[in-house]
């Protein structure tokens, strides 16, 4: 099956590095504002080019261009593809759903559920029974504590901690370097130590 990565920004290209480390051959980017051109040494198309049964990844860390660009290559016959680095630990009992995105140094712990087309990136963490709906993001370096949900679409931002137990909302932004000590309601953007609404 030939596979795809969406989008050749930052995101786009990490994804073709933990493909190339875990041994997946990349076929080529698609990404509508960058189509006929070449990155890394493959080929750019837009949505029309890539076939009906191939894959795809989704290789952009907004939660709602991910969701948005699902529904579409999923419509156009294209099926998720998983990438998870060989650095990177999944523990047992841990479910990782379609399309999800682990990249090296990432620690996931035991009893985790991963929703589809989650990222979990470089050096970060995500503890036991914690549970990411659909589309959450852990950017780099930040921890996830035990038990924890965040919602769809939520993103916790660098080097931010969520502290065990709590929940974040859907669509809900946790700052770079924030520590959640409350539940964080859907939609809203939190900064600070203690995190704040901003």
């Amino acid at each position: 099956m030939a596979l795809f990565v969406v989008g050749c920004g930052g995101v786009g290209r990490e994804a073709l590095d933990v493909a190339i480390a875990a041994g997946i051959r990349v076929d080529g980017f698609i990404d509508e504002h960058h189509a006929g051109a070449t990155v890394r040494g493959l080929p750019v198309t837009g949505l029309d080019g890539a076939p009906a049964g191939a894959g795809y990844h989704l290789g952009l860390a907004d939660p709602v261009a991910r969701e948005r660009l699902t529904a579409e290559l999923e419509r156009r016959g294209l099926q998720p593809v998983t990438l998870i680095h060989p650095r990177a630990v999944v523990g047992p009992d841990t479910v990782v759903g379609e399309g999800c995105l682990i990249m090296a140094g990432a620690h996931v712990s035991s009893s985790v559920t991963l929703g589809r087309h989650v990222q979990v990136q470089y050096n970060a963490t995500v503890g036991h029974d914690a549970r990411l709906d659909d589309y959450a993001v852990v950017l780099p370096g930040a921890n996830v504590s035990g038990t924890v949900h965040l919602g769809a679409g939520a993103t916790v931002g660098t080097g931010a901690c969520v502290l065990q137990g709590r929940s974040v909302g859907r669509g809900a932004f946790i700052g770079a370097g924030a520590v959640v000590t409350a539940d964080v309601p859907d939609g809203v953007t939190v900064v600070g130590v203690p995190a704040r609404a901003r």
